[in-house]
């Protein structure tokens, strides 16, 4: 079996400070705000899964359709030797991909969690035991350094996970991406594609409520975390589509006007009946701004895939 090899690039108290530091400053702001990432306790990422299986849910079986159909053209049309994955998670996305890469000599999952890693890592080497699998912990919206891979390499960036980055944080993703690549190099991105209003709040505002329970999940975790007493029953689910922005808000709505003490952080919180607080942002594309982003960063759109209904795009774009 080959190596597997495990480097952490984050430092063991890397997400105690950030999650201090984004919750000091998001609360302490108006309007109020927390990043997504955050929801990523244990809990949240079961309720993640469970909304990925709901009817009102699409993008991630969008996602899949395409990966299914296309696996074999992106395969041919980077002719990849080495695998990243950023986000990976339990690398799920990501084995359509394996399978068609015939030339692959490396894989390269990058996560925050140590655990997620190791799982994944596991499975797949029992799958694929002639695979180098060389995970790495780190955050990779702070940049990255890769190991000593063959090229070429293609960068996977799956599930619409960059329309959480707002414009300016997208651009200084995508020059980091672009940082790391040589030409020929290849990044494939997962985006969520503009359609109907209706369509995307159901999407964040599922009728079970699961998503309403996601969101709301935030809140337990700066509870455990930060010492806090968020009541979570005190707040209402919100999802909002901005037309001009083209992207969906996920927004905790106060029902009444209440403090919150955050112990750890020594901060009081106040919120008026109604005052809302922003807990993710969700982009959607269309192909236009796809390419023009892409450009700004060096990165040439090759190609353009999309699901039987048009709404999701997978797209392929080399490093100039």
């Amino acid at each position: 079996m080959s190596p597997f090899l495990l480097t952490r690039t984050l430092p063991v108290d890397a997400t105690e400070a950030a999650l201090r530091a984004d919750v000091l400053a998001g609360l302490s702001r108006r309007p109020k705000t927390l990043p997504p990432k955050w929801f990523y306790d244990a809990r949240g990422s079961e309720l993640f899964e469970e909304i990925t299986r709901l009817p009102e849910y699409y993008p991630t079986r969008a996602e899949r359709e395409i990966l299914v159909a296309r696996a074999a053209d992106i395969a041919e049309a980077s002719g990849a030797r080495t695998l990243i994955e950023l986000g990976s998670g339990s690398s799920e996305k990501t084995r359509h991909l394996l399978d068609a890469l015939d030339r692959l000599h490396s894989y390269v999952p990058v996560d925050v969690s140590e655990s997620a890693l190791t799982g994944a890592a596991e499975a797949l080497l029992a799958e694929r035991p002639e695979l180098n699998v060389h995970a790495l912990i780190a955050d990779f919206t702070g940049g990255l350094a890769l190991p000593g891979t063959p090229g070429p390499r293609l960068v996977a960036f799956l599930g619409g996970t960059i329309g959480n980055l707002l414009p300016e944080e997208r651009a200084t993703f995508l020059h980091s991406v672009r940082s790391i690549l040589s030409p020929g190099d290849a990044l494939l991105l997962g985006t969520d594609l503009v359609k109907e209003p209706e369509t995307l709040v159901a999407a964040y505002d599922d009728a079970a409520g699961v998503t309403a329970a996601f969101n709301k999940n935030v809140l337990e975790v700066v509870n455990r975390e930060l010492d806090a007493d968020f009541d979570p029953a005190a707040f209402d689910h919100v999802a909002r589509w901005d037309a001009d922005a083209e992207w969906i808000e996920m927004r905790l709505r106060a029902r009444s006007v209440l403090t919150v003490k955050i112990h750890e952080l020594d901060l009081v919180v106040s919120f008026e009946e109604g005052e809302e607080l922003r807990t993710e942002v969700s982009a959607k594309f269309r192909r236009e701004r796809v390419r023009d982003e892409l450009g700004a960063a060096g990165l040439r759109l090759d190609q353009w895939w999309t699901d039987s209904a048009d709404r999701f795009a997978v797209s392929l774009a080399t490093a100039v």
